[in-house]
């Protein structure tokens, strides 16, 4: 039998006030968690890329005489080369949530202009679009916010984005792999 629509929305406000009551509750975790090892080496090798990943861009900046370099790049780099292993920094995650977002931001611009609205807007379908697609990366979230900051136009999906994701990532496969106690990537999809 159908309820009326007023029990709906009751029980839906009681579903959603005992569930923010619960929140305190869930909030009780340990205070430090498990961490990785780490080592001198590793981390000194991850400077040394890092750094290595964003002068590339640089360099073929320099190169092409076009800006390749965006912000959330430097988020990737801490991915690429200071959790090389982690899911969210393979091949498939690198350049799927960077074109994604990208594609997000140009369509949001486009339909929408540039608002702080039209810009959470499109940092949220950033995230569906990435999730749904199996290419989590969180700098992509930052791509989507850049280019509807920037009233981005399609122009922005291949340059500076796709461009600079290709640089960083032929970077990565050269550093990660270049020293034995480095592999990358996992895997290519």
């Amino acid at each position: 039998m159908n309820e009326p629509p007023k029990s709906l929305l009751s029980r839906g406000r009681r579903a959603i006030g005992g569930r923010l009551g619960q929140l305190p509750g869930r909030w009780r975790v340990p205070l430090r968690g498990p961490r990785p090892e780490s080592s001198a080496k590793y981390a000194i090798w991850s400077f040394l890329s890092g750094t290595l990943g964003i002068l590339a861009i640089y360099w073929v900046t320099d190169l092409v005489n076009h800006p390749l370099l965006i912000g959330s790049f430097g988020a990737s780099v801490v991915l690429l080369f200071g959790a090389n292993e982690s899911p969210l920094a393979q091949p498939r995650n690198l350049i799927g949530g960077h074109v994604l977002s990208a594609v997000v931001a140009v369509v949001v611009v486009a339909l929408l202009g540039t608002s702080p609205w039209s810009t959470a807007l499109a940092v949220g379908l950033a995230v569906l679009v990435m999730n749904l697609t199996h290419t989590t990366h969180p700098p992509g979230g930052a791509t989507a916010l850049i280019g509807v900051q920037a009233s981005a136009g399609p122009a922005f999906i291949l340059v500076p984005v796709l461009a600079g994701a290709l640089i960083l990532l032929v970077t990565a496969l050269f550093t990660n792999n270049v020293v034995y106690h480095r592999k990358y990537p996992r895997h290519w999809l």
